[in-house]
């Protein structure tokens, strides 16, 4: 199977544009989306041109608590998500930040227009192949809650990964809709990238250091302890459908 690998580079003008808007810009309106546990809202802000450009804004203050995950923790954890998809060059998360905003602090993150009709069952027709490096990936942040709403397909046909907050626990907590990769042994040329990416967290570089910002230093170390896993058996493994899915499924 071949892959297509699909990334954003961040030191490309127009997203370094696009980042200090998002970091800076006066969030001027906006309105609560009313889907999921978590407070999420459309936010717009005010660019230096006087236009206006959409968000997602995620505060901190209305994470509702899990048992299983730190209390007002998941905008880090998107974050830290986020970042991880910088340096492995792959899949495509839109552009995120932290910074306040009018309920505190929280994420905010490029909103992306797309199809209101696509999710994970529609795109698996006939985009498997694309879909490759999330199946990967969400084994990577240990991805506890992969909707098949968490797919977006822009107006021209790129698809984005969303909502990555329920990531990087220590424990295993894979709960994914995406069965059709158990048993799938993934391209070396994505495992090239794995292994880079270990190299660069073992030996403490600037991507450990940035990463340990947002997300304990056990976690670090589980996430190490995953991409060696992958590079040793770079295999996706066989769930439990009974238990490794999320709830809903969309």
């Amino acid at each position: 199977m071949s892959v297509e690998k699909k990334s954003e580079n961040v030191t490309e003008p127009s997203l370094l544009v696009v980042k200090h808007i998002l970091e800076s810009a006066e969030i001027v309106s906006g309105g609560q989306l009313l889907l999921g546990s978590n407070s999420t809202f459309l936010v717009n802000l005010k660019t230096d041109e006087g236009k206006a450009m959409r968000a997602i804004y995620k505060p901190k203050i209305g994470e509702r608590p899990l048992d299983d995950y730190p209390v007002q923790t998941l905008y880090r954890r998107e974050y830290a998500t986020y970042l991880v998809s910088q340096f492995l060059g792959w899949p495509n998360i839109p552009l995120t930040v932290i910074r306040e905003g009018p309920f505190g602090v929280g994420t905010l993150q490029c909103f992306v227009d797309f199809g209101p009709d696509t999710n994970y069952f529609t795109l698996r027709e006939s985009r498997l192949e694309d879909l490759v490096t999330v199946a990967l990936f969400d084994l990577i942040v240990n991805n506890g809650d992969r909707k098949g709403g968490h797919f977006i397909e822009d107006l021209k046909g790129k698809i984005w990964s969303i909502d990555h907050g329920l990531t990087f626990h220590s424990e295993f907590k894979l709960r994914t809709v995406m069965f059709e990769y158990c048993g799938f042994r993934f391209p070396e040329e994505l495992i090239d990238d794995v292994k880079k990416l270990l190299i660069q967290l073992e030996t403490k570089t600037e991507q450990y250091n940035v990463l340990a910002e947002q997300i304990s230093n056990i976690e670090v170390d589980a996430l190490i302890a995953r991409l060696q896993l992958i590079v040793e058996n770079p295999e996706h493994p066989s769930l439990d459908p009974y238990f490794n899915v999320p709830w809903p499924l969309i």
